[in-house]
Protein backbone atom coordinates (compact mmCIF):
# COMPACT_ATOMS: atom_id res chain seq x y z
CA UNK A 1 0.00 0.00 0.00
CA UNK A 2 1.37 3.43 -1.01
CA UNK A 3 0.79 6.30 1.41
CA UNK A 4 1.33 9.96 0.50
CA UNK A 5 2.50 11.94 3.54
CA UNK A 6 2.21 15.71 3.16
CA UNK A 7 4.50 17.60 5.52
CA UNK A 8 6.37 14.37 6.17
CA UNK A 9 9.63 16.08 7.14
CA UNK A 10 8.05 17.80 10.13
CA UNK A 11 8.09 16.73 13.76
CA UNK A 12 5.00 14.50 13.78
CA UNK A 13 5.31 13.67 10.08
CA UNK A 14 8.83 12.26 10.35
CA UNK A 15 7.91 10.05 13.30
CA UNK A 16 4.86 8.81 11.41
CA UNK A 17 7.05 8.02 8.39
CA UNK A 18 9.20 5.81 10.63
CA UNK A 19 6.16 3.91 11.91
CA UNK A 20 4.74 3.51 8.39
CA UNK A 21 7.99 2.15 6.99
CA UNK A 22 8.48 -0.18 9.94
CA UNK A 23 5.00 -1.61 9.32
CA UNK A 24 5.76 -2.34 5.66
CA UNK A 25 4.01 0.60 3.97
CA UNK A 26 5.54 2.32 0.96
CA UNK A 27 5.59 6.07 1.48
CA UNK A 28 5.91 9.19 -0.67
CA UNK A 29 6.64 12.47 1.09
CA UNK A 30 5.70 15.99 -0.02
CA UNK A 31 7.27 18.90 1.86
CA UNK A 32 8.28 22.45 1.00
CA UNK A 33 10.74 22.54 3.97
CA UNK A 34 9.54 25.97 5.09
CA UNK A 35 9.30 24.76 8.68
CA UNK A 36 11.24 21.49 8.53
CA UNK A 37 14.62 20.10 7.57
CA UNK A 38 15.60 17.69 4.80
CA UNK A 39 17.96 16.01 7.25
CA UNK A 40 15.00 14.64 9.20
CA UNK A 41 14.11 12.44 6.23
CA UNK A 42 17.69 11.24 5.84
CA UNK A 43 17.47 10.12 9.45
CA UNK A 44 14.15 8.37 8.85
CA UNK A 45 16.05 6.21 6.39
CA UNK A 46 18.89 5.77 8.90
CA UNK A 47 16.40 4.46 11.47
CA UNK A 48 14.39 2.21 9.17
CA UNK A 49 16.95 1.23 6.53
CA UNK A 50 14.32 1.92 3.88
CA UNK A 51 14.22 4.20 0.84
CA UNK A 52 11.33 6.41 -0.24
CA UNK A 53 10.47 9.21 -2.62
CA UNK A 54 10.45 12.81 -1.47
CA UNK A 55 9.03 15.70 -3.50
CA UNK A 56 10.32 19.17 -2.66
CA UNK A 57 7.09 20.91 -3.52
CA UNK A 58 4.15 22.78 -2.05
CA UNK A 59 0.50 21.76 -1.85
CA UNK A 60 -0.38 25.33 -2.83
CA UNK A 61 0.92 24.46 -6.30
CA UNK A 62 -1.86 22.31 -7.73
CA UNK A 63 0.05 21.50 -10.94
CA UNK A 64 2.98 20.06 -9.00
CA UNK A 65 0.62 18.22 -6.67
CA UNK A 66 -1.18 16.71 -9.66
CA UNK A 67 2.15 15.52 -11.07
CA UNK A 68 2.87 13.63 -7.84
CA UNK A 69 -0.39 11.71 -8.30
CA UNK A 70 0.29 11.13 -12.01
CA UNK A 71 3.73 9.66 -11.29
CA UNK A 72 2.57 7.38 -8.46
CA UNK A 73 -0.25 4.98 -7.64
CA UNK A 74 -1.33 6.38 -4.28
CA UNK A 75 -3.78 4.53 -2.05
CA UNK A 76 -4.24 6.90 0.91
CA UNK A 77 -3.07 10.28 2.18
CA UNK A 78 -1.94 11.43 5.62
CA UNK A 79 -2.10 15.22 5.60
CA UNK A 80 0.23 17.10 7.98
CA UNK A 81 1.30 20.01 5.77
CA UNK A 82 0.40 23.39 7.22
CA UNK A 83 1.55 26.35 9.26
CA UNK A 84 1.16 25.61 12.96
CA UNK A 85 2.27 28.37 15.37
CA UNK A 86 -0.63 29.83 17.36
CA UNK A 87 1.10 33.12 18.18
CA UNK A 88 2.30 33.66 14.63
CA UNK A 89 -1.20 32.97 13.32
CA UNK A 90 -2.47 35.93 15.33
CA UNK A 91 0.16 38.19 13.74
CA UNK A 92 -0.26 36.98 10.15
CA UNK A 93 -3.74 35.41 9.96
CA UNK A 94 -4.21 35.76 6.20
CA UNK A 95 -1.10 33.69 5.53
CA UNK A 96 -2.45 30.94 7.79
CA UNK A 97 -5.89 30.92 6.17
CA UNK A 98 -4.40 30.91 2.69
CA UNK A 99 -1.77 28.26 3.32
CA UNK A 100 -3.75 25.83 5.46
CA UNK A 101 -7.20 26.09 3.92
CA UNK A 102 -6.32 26.60 0.25
CA UNK A 103 -3.58 23.98 0.44
CA UNK A 104 -6.08 21.44 1.77
CA UNK A 105 -8.63 22.36 -0.89
CA UNK A 106 -5.98 21.78 -3.56
CA UNK A 107 -5.09 18.42 -2.05
CA UNK A 108 -8.71 17.26 -1.90
CA UNK A 109 -9.40 18.37 -5.46
CA UNK A 110 -6.38 16.48 -6.78
CA UNK A 111 -7.21 13.43 -4.66
CA UNK A 112 -10.74 13.45 -6.05
CA UNK A 113 -9.45 13.79 -9.61
CA UNK A 114 -7.32 10.67 -9.15
CA UNK A 115 -9.99 8.78 -7.20
CA UNK A 116 -7.94 8.64 -4.00
CA UNK A 117 -10.50 9.07 -1.22
CA UNK A 118 -8.85 7.81 1.96
CA UNK A 119 -7.59 10.68 4.11
CA UNK A 120 -6.17 11.04 7.62
CA UNK A 121 -6.16 14.72 8.55
CA UNK A 122 -3.89 16.32 11.14
CA UNK A 123 -6.29 18.45 13.17
CA UNK A 124 -5.78 19.85 16.66
CA UNK A 125 -7.36 20.14 20.10
CA UNK A 126 -7.31 23.90 19.47
CA UNK A 127 -10.61 23.40 17.64
CA UNK A 128 -12.25 23.14 21.08
CA UNK A 129 -11.12 26.62 22.11
CA UNK A 130 -11.78 27.27 25.79
CA UNK A 131 -13.44 24.00 26.85
CA UNK A 132 -16.46 24.23 29.11
CA UNK A 133 -15.53 20.99 30.83
CA UNK A 134 -12.73 18.42 30.90
CA UNK A 135 -11.93 15.77 29.93
CA UNK A 136 -12.93 16.81 26.41
CA UNK A 137 -15.08 14.55 24.24
CA UNK A 138 -15.22 14.65 20.45
CA UNK A 139 -18.84 15.78 20.82
CA UNK A 140 -17.78 18.83 22.86
CA UNK A 141 -18.62 22.23 21.42
CA UNK A 142 -16.07 23.54 18.92
CA UNK A 143 -14.93 27.14 19.10
CA UNK A 144 -11.31 27.81 18.18
CA UNK A 145 -9.98 31.06 19.65
CA UNK A 146 -7.07 31.83 17.29
CA UNK A 147 -6.51 31.82 13.51
CA UNK A 148 -4.46 28.60 13.56
CA UNK A 149 -7.20 26.73 15.39
CA UNK A 150 -9.86 28.24 13.16
CA UNK A 151 -8.05 26.98 10.05
CA UNK A 152 -8.22 23.46 11.52
CA UNK A 153 -11.89 23.89 12.40
CA UNK A 154 -12.69 25.25 8.94
CA UNK A 155 -10.89 22.36 7.27
CA UNK A 156 -12.83 19.88 9.40
CA UNK A 157 -16.08 21.49 8.22
CA UNK A 158 -14.91 21.40 4.60
CA UNK A 159 -14.07 17.70 4.91
CA UNK A 160 -17.47 16.98 6.47
CA UNK A 161 -19.14 18.73 3.52
CA UNK A 162 -16.94 16.76 1.14
CA UNK A 163 -18.03 13.46 2.66
CA UNK A 164 -21.69 14.54 2.69
CA UNK A 165 -21.43 15.24 -1.03
CA UNK A 166 -19.74 11.91 -1.82
CA UNK A 167 -20.06 8.99 0.58
CA UNK A 168 -17.23 7.08 -1.06
CA UNK A 169 -14.75 9.20 0.94
CA UNK A 170 -13.22 7.85 4.16
CA UNK A 171 -11.77 10.51 6.46
CA UNK A 172 -10.31 10.57 9.97
CA UNK A 173 -9.93 13.89 11.77
CA UNK A 174 -7.23 13.47 14.42
CA UNK A 175 -7.38 16.10 17.15
CA UNK A 176 -3.96 16.16 18.81
CA UNK A 177 -3.41 17.40 22.28
CA UNK A 178 0.23 18.28 23.20
CA UNK A 179 2.83 16.17 21.36
CA UNK A 180 6.22 15.90 23.07
CA UNK A 181 9.10 13.42 23.15
CA UNK A 182 11.24 12.05 20.36
CA UNK A 183 12.23 8.77 18.76
CA UNK A 184 14.09 6.58 21.24
CA UNK A 185 17.14 6.54 18.94
CA UNK A 186 17.64 10.27 19.53
CA UNK A 187 17.96 10.74 15.78
CA UNK A 188 14.71 12.61 15.13
CA UNK A 189 12.78 15.03 17.32
CA UNK A 190 11.26 18.48 17.47
CA UNK A 191 13.49 21.15 15.91
CA UNK A 192 11.62 24.47 16.03
CA UNK A 193 12.75 27.51 14.08
CA UNK A 194 13.87 30.26 16.46
CA UNK A 195 12.53 30.43 20.02
CA UNK A 196 10.23 27.46 20.65
CA UNK A 197 6.49 28.00 20.91
CA UNK A 198 5.85 24.79 22.84
CA UNK A 199 6.74 23.99 26.44
CA UNK A 200 9.03 20.95 26.19
CA UNK A 201 11.35 22.26 23.44
CA UNK A 202 11.66 25.47 25.46
CA UNK A 203 12.46 23.57 28.68
CA UNK A 204 14.98 21.34 26.90
CA UNK A 205 16.75 24.32 25.33
CA UNK A 206 17.04 25.90 28.77
CA UNK A 207 18.45 22.61 30.08
CA UNK A 208 21.06 22.40 27.31
CA UNK A 209 22.05 26.06 27.79
CA UNK A 210 20.65 27.57 24.59
CA UNK A 211 18.13 29.69 26.53
CA UNK A 212 18.60 31.33 29.94
CA UNK A 213 15.30 30.50 31.60
CA UNK A 214 11.74 29.45 31.02
CA UNK A 215 8.81 31.84 31.10
CA UNK A 216 5.81 30.36 32.93
CA UNK A 217 2.68 32.14 31.75
CA UNK A 218 0.58 32.61 34.88
CA UNK A 219 0.43 30.92 38.27
CA UNK A 220 -3.04 31.78 39.51
CA UNK A 221 -5.18 29.46 37.39
CA UNK A 222 -7.67 27.27 39.30
CA UNK A 223 -5.35 24.23 39.08
CA UNK A 224 -3.35 22.16 41.58
CA UNK A 225 -0.39 24.58 41.60
CA UNK A 226 -1.80 27.59 39.73
CA UNK A 227 -0.10 26.83 36.41
CA UNK A 228 -1.80 25.62 33.27
CA UNK A 229 -2.59 21.92 32.89
CA UNK A 230 -2.26 20.16 29.53
CA UNK A 231 -2.49 16.65 28.11
CA UNK A 232 1.01 15.69 26.89
CA UNK A 233 1.32 12.74 24.49
CA UNK A 234 4.47 11.05 23.23
CA UNK A 235 4.99 11.73 19.53
CA UNK A 236 5.55 8.02 18.84
CA UNK A 237 2.19 7.17 20.42
CA UNK A 238 0.70 9.91 18.25
CA UNK A 239 2.36 8.50 15.12
CA UNK A 240 0.98 5.06 15.90
CA UNK A 241 -2.46 6.64 16.19
CA UNK A 242 -2.13 7.69 12.56
CA UNK A 243 -1.48 4.10 11.52
CA UNK A 244 -4.58 2.96 13.38
CA UNK A 245 -6.61 5.69 11.69
CA UNK A 246 -5.10 4.71 8.34
CA UNK A 247 -6.20 1.10 8.82
CA UNK A 248 -9.68 2.36 9.62
CA UNK A 249 -10.06 4.64 6.58
CA UNK A 250 -8.66 1.91 4.33
CA UNK A 251 -11.42 -0.49 5.35
CA UNK A 252 -14.50 1.71 5.66
CA UNK A 253 -16.15 4.91 4.51
CA UNK A 254 -17.37 7.83 6.58
CA UNK A 255 -15.89 10.73 8.53
CA UNK A 256 -14.96 10.58 12.20
CA UNK A 257 -13.08 12.77 14.66
CA UNK A 258 -10.77 11.28 17.29
CA UNK A 259 -9.00 12.79 20.27
CA UNK A 260 -5.39 11.65 20.49
CA UNK A 261 -4.25 12.27 24.05
CA UNK A 262 -3.53 10.37 27.24
CA UNK A 263 -6.51 11.59 29.25
CA UNK A 264 -4.17 12.84 32.00
CA UNK A 265 -3.22 16.45 32.61
CA UNK A 266 0.11 17.76 33.92
CA UNK A 267 0.82 21.30 35.06
CA UNK A 268 3.72 23.40 33.83
CA UNK A 269 5.49 23.10 37.18
CA UNK A 270 5.02 19.33 37.17
CA UNK A 271 6.57 19.17 33.72
CA UNK A 272 9.55 21.22 34.87
CA UNK A 273 10.14 18.82 37.77
CA UNK A 274 9.82 15.77 35.51
CA UNK A 275 12.28 17.21 33.03
CA UNK A 276 14.74 18.09 35.78
CA UNK A 277 14.65 14.44 36.86
CA UNK A 278 15.13 13.17 33.30
CA UNK A 279 17.98 15.55 32.46
CA UNK A 280 19.70 15.98 35.80
CA UNK A 281 19.71 19.72 35.04
CA UNK A 282 18.15 22.62 36.91
CA UNK A 283 15.48 24.51 34.95
CA UNK A 284 15.34 28.17 36.06
CA UNK A 285 12.04 29.89 35.37
CA UNK A 286 10.13 33.10 36.03
CA UNK A 287 6.41 33.70 36.34
CA UNK A 288 4.99 36.16 33.81
CA UNK A 289 1.52 37.31 32.86
CA UNK A 290 -0.74 34.74 31.17
CA UNK A 291 -1.08 35.05 27.42
CA UNK A 292 -4.42 36.19 26.01
CA UNK A 293 -6.64 33.18 25.44
CA UNK A 294 -4.67 30.78 27.65
CA UNK A 295 -7.00 28.29 29.33
CA UNK A 296 -6.47 26.79 32.76
CA UNK A 297 -6.71 23.12 31.81
CA UNK A 298 -7.20 21.06 28.70
CA UNK A 299 -7.04 17.29 28.47
CA UNK A 300 -8.72 14.60 26.42
CA UNK A 301 -11.16 11.81 26.84
CA UNK A 302 -9.51 9.40 24.36
CA UNK A 303 -12.02 6.55 24.77
CA UNK A 304 -13.45 6.85 21.24
CA UNK A 305 -10.01 6.22 19.67
CA UNK A 306 -9.60 3.20 21.94
CA UNK A 307 -12.99 1.76 21.07
CA UNK A 308 -13.06 2.52 17.32
CA UNK A 309 -9.38 2.33 16.37
CA UNK A 310 -7.93 0.06 19.02
CA UNK A 311 -5.43 2.79 19.91
CA UNK A 312 -4.19 3.84 23.33
CA UNK A 313 -1.24 5.97 24.43
CA UNK A 314 1.26 3.74 26.24
CA UNK A 315 4.31 5.90 26.97
CA UNK A 316 4.74 7.54 30.38
CA UNK A 317 5.56 11.14 31.19
CA UNK A 318 9.01 9.93 32.28
CA UNK A 319 9.62 8.41 28.84
CA UNK A 320 8.40 11.60 27.16
CA UNK A 321 10.91 13.70 29.08
CA UNK A 322 13.77 11.19 28.77
CA UNK A 323 13.32 10.89 25.00
CA UNK A 324 13.08 14.68 24.61
CA UNK A 325 16.31 15.08 26.55
CA UNK A 326 18.11 12.36 24.56
CA UNK A 327 17.17 14.15 21.32
CA UNK A 328 18.21 17.55 22.69
CA UNK A 329 21.56 16.51 24.18
CA UNK A 330 22.48 14.60 21.01
CA UNK A 331 21.34 17.46 18.76
CA UNK A 332 21.89 20.71 20.70
CA UNK A 333 21.53 22.73 17.50
CA UNK A 334 18.80 20.59 15.98
CA UNK A 335 19.24 19.06 12.55
CA UNK A 336 22.35 19.72 10.52
CA UNK A 337 21.65 19.56 6.82
CA UNK A 338 23.19 16.63 4.97
CA UNK A 339 24.91 17.58 1.72
CA UNK A 340 24.40 14.14 0.17
CA UNK A 341 20.75 14.75 -0.62
CA UNK A 342 20.21 14.34 -4.34
CA UNK A 343 17.65 16.33 -6.33
CA UNK A 344 16.12 14.94 -9.49
CA UNK A 345 13.56 16.64 -11.66
CA UNK A 346 11.46 14.85 -14.24
CA UNK A 347 11.95 11.16 -13.37
CA UNK A 348 11.35 10.58 -9.66
CA UNK A 349 11.94 6.82 -9.53
CA UNK A 350 14.06 5.71 -6.61
CA UNK A 351 17.48 4.20 -6.92
CA UNK A 352 19.75 2.96 -4.14
CA UNK A 353 21.55 6.24 -3.52
CA UNK A 354 23.94 6.70 -0.62
CA UNK A 355 21.83 9.60 0.57
CA UNK A 356 19.10 7.15 1.57
CA UNK A 357 16.46 8.59 -0.70
CA UNK A 358 16.03 10.72 -3.77
CA UNK A 359 14.54 14.19 -3.50
CA UNK A 360 12.20 14.79 -6.41
CA UNK A 361 11.12 18.27 -7.38
CA UNK A 362 7.91 18.23 -9.39
CA UNK A 363 8.13 20.47 -12.43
Amino acid sequence: MVILVTGGAGYIGSHTCVELLNQGYEIIVIDNFSNSKKESLKRVTDITGKLFKVYNTDILNKDQLNLVFLENKIDSVIHFAGLKAVGESVSIPLRYYYNNVIGTLNLCEVMNKHNVKNLVFSSSATVYGNPKEVPILESSLLGATNPYGRTKQMIEEILKDLYNSDHSWSISLLRYFNPIGAHESGLIGEDPNGIPNNLLPYISQVAVGKLDKLKVFGNDFPTKDGTGVRDYIHVVDLARGHLKALENVSNSTGINAYNLGTGTGYSVLEMIKEFEKASGRNIPYSIVEPRPGDVDKCFANPSKAREDLGWIATKTIEEMCEDTWRWQINNPNGYIENNKIIFTTSDSRLSAETAGFVMSKAE
